[in-house]
Parts: C-alpha cells; sequence; structure tokens
C-alpha cells in the first residue's frame, strides 16, 4: 500500500506519519516538496503532476489554510488551498482509482444552538475560512472519487503553535488573564485524530466499509475558559512557572475580543456515525489534553535533582 501525505510537518501531518507508517510505504511532502515533486497547493498542475507521477493508493490531505482571521484579507490564497486544491486532488484521486482522505472543520457550520452538530445538518460558514473548507468539501464530494472527509475541531499537539502553547506561555508571563467562555467545543489531539484515521482507512480498504464525511473529534464539551482552567492548573501541578492564582483566570463573551472573522459559538460535532461505522470510541477531551502536557512537561520542565 502507498501513501502520499500532504503538509506532513504539521502538528497533524507530523502524527499521521507515525501513525500510518505500519500500514505501507509512506511519501510524506511538505509545501517545498522533494525530489522534483511538487506538494505546493497553490500550483495545481505541479500538484496534479505529483499525483500522477506518484500514483499512490491513498491521498491524505493534511495542509491546509488555517489563518482564521487572515483569511478575511487574503481570500484568494484560502480559496486556493482550502477549496481549489482538493478539488485537484479528488480529480487525480479519481483518475488513479485511489482514496482521499481530507480534513475539514466544524467552521461550515453557523455555530448556532447547543446541541453536537451532525454530518447531514446544514451548513452555513460565518467567515472565510469556513465557507472556503466547506467548498473544499463539496468539490471533493463532486468529483466521484472514493473519499473520506474528517471534519474535526480546536485540534492541538505537544509540538507546534497551538491553544495549549500559548496558555502556558500566558500562564508564565501574566498574572491575570480573560478568557472566552461562550464558544463551546472538544479539544481534539492531532495524535487521536491520525490514530482514528489510519484504523478508518484499514477498514475502508480492507473491510469495504463506507467512504464518505464522518465527524472525528474528542468526547464531552468545553469552553476555551474551562480548557484554559485544565491547562494552567495542570501546568501548576507540575511544577510549570504559572504566575496567576486560579481567580485570575477570568471568562468573558466573545465580544471581548474584536477579530476580523466572526466564530461559531457551537462548535460541538457528533461522532456517532464514526463510531459506529468504524468501531471506533472518542475519548474524553481531558485524556488526550492531559497526555500532551505530559510530554510537554517532561521534555521543557527543567529535571529535578534525584
Amino acid at each position: 500500500m502507498h501513501f502520499l501525505l500532504l503538509g506532513g510537518e504539521g502538528q497533524l501531518g507530523w502524527e499521521l506519519r507515525r501513525a500510518l507508517a505500519p500500514l505501507g510505504t509512506l511519501i510524506a511532502l511538505t509545501r517545498r516538496g522533494e525530489r522534483d515533486l511538487s506538494a505546493d497547493l497553490t500550483q495545481p498542475n505541479a500538484l496534479a503532476a505529483t499525483i500522477r507521477d506518484l500514483a499512490p493508493n491513498i491521498v491524505i490531505n493534511a495542509a491546509a489554510y488555517t489563518a482564521v482571521d487572515r483569511a478575511e484579507s487574503e481570500r484568494e490564497q484560502a480559496y486556493a488551498i482550502n477549496a481549489a486544491a482538493p478539488g485537484v486532488l479528488a480529480s487525480e484521486a479519481k483518475s488513479i482509482g485511489g482514496l482521499l482522505v481530507h480534513y475539514s472543520t466544524d467552521y461550515v457550520f453557523d455555530g448556532s444552538g447547543d446541541r453536537p452538530w451532525q454530518e447531514d445538518d446544514p451548513t452555513g460558514p460565518l467567515n472565510v475560512y469556513g465557507r472556503t473548507k466547506l467548498e473544499g468539501e463539496r468539490a471533493i464530494q463532486e468529483s466521484g472519487c472514493r473519499h473520506l472527509i474528517l471534519r474535526t475541531s480546536w485540534v492541538y499537539a505537544a509540538r507546534r503553535k497551538n491553544f495549549i502553547r500559548t496558555m502556558l506561555r500566558l500562564a508564565a508571563e501574566r498574572e491575570s488573564l480573560q478568557v472566552v467562555d461562550d464558544q463551546y467545543g472538544a479539544p481534539t489531539g492531532a495524535e487521536l485524530i491520525a490514530d482514528a484515521t489510519a484504523l478508518a482507512i484499514r477498514q475502508c480498504l480492507t473491510q469495504q466499509q463506507e467512504d464518505g464525511l464522518y465527524h472525528l473529534a474528542a468526547s464531552g464539551e468545553a469552553t476555551w475558559f474551562t480548557y484554559a482552567q485544565h491547562i494552567i492548573r495542570a501546568a501548576r501541578d507540575a511544577g510549570w512557572p504559572v504566575r496567576m492564582s486560579d481567580d485570575a483566570i477570568r471568562p468573558v463573551s466573545s465580544d471581548a475580543f474584536q477579530t476580523a472573522a466572526k466564530r461559531p459559538h457551537n462548535s460541538r460535532l457528533d461522532t456517532t456515525r464514526l463510531e459506529s461505522t468504524f468501531g471506533l470510541n472518542m475519548p474524553d477531551w481531558r485524556i488526550g489534553v492531559d497526555r500532551a502536557l505530559n510530554e510537554i512537561f517532561a521534555c521543557e520542565l527543567p529535571q529535578k535533582d534525584a
């Protein structure tokens, strides 16, 4: 089995390289490419040539334009990467008879209500990022290729820049902090996404499980405020240099922060279809967050003398 992974240096791509390695031969390309192979999602002709040259059984697209606020002013680039490029990948995957795995987002919904979103709920993105990701989904579905589209949310890892890293930095720098408390979702680790992806791919190929659109997220729910509380309390317990007390972390509404792109209030995702189709169980979000925190602490906290 031959895999082509795009976006192999990102926080999800890094975990996919680990999770997919036992399943077959893996070529992981970054935007820079290698061996004269282009993985630049803004260059559709070169991207298509790469797929035709390698002819992999599975193409996995872990690359995306994720600068949500900047997308409001860089619409053409966001569209090229999030909408047009998936269409190219889908067309080429169909021509070689391959499976395309693509990641999308809770931002395709309008964030209303308080129940988890199901795959067939009406979409209604609030910003350019969400609209381009939705267009990418539709391009893949309309191509007729075999595909897995996995919508996820609030992705983090022990490496790279993300909410966990930001909270640890601010906890060491500030004596107080305001965090949004009216947006709900489930922090979802790149490790969990990668492992679930590998299991789903294997079943699609060996057991002819149904491909299509699925929600993939940790179970439970949090707000950014309760998420931040969890991180900072764990950091304090581990001996991380935390300056602020628990009561110095204050909940605020989204209106307290002016951002170029509007954020959804409800980012909950219903994972019933994924779990029932592939026999998976999505763990509580705290389990993955604690695992990532322990990895960070083990590598970056000064070691105490024995």
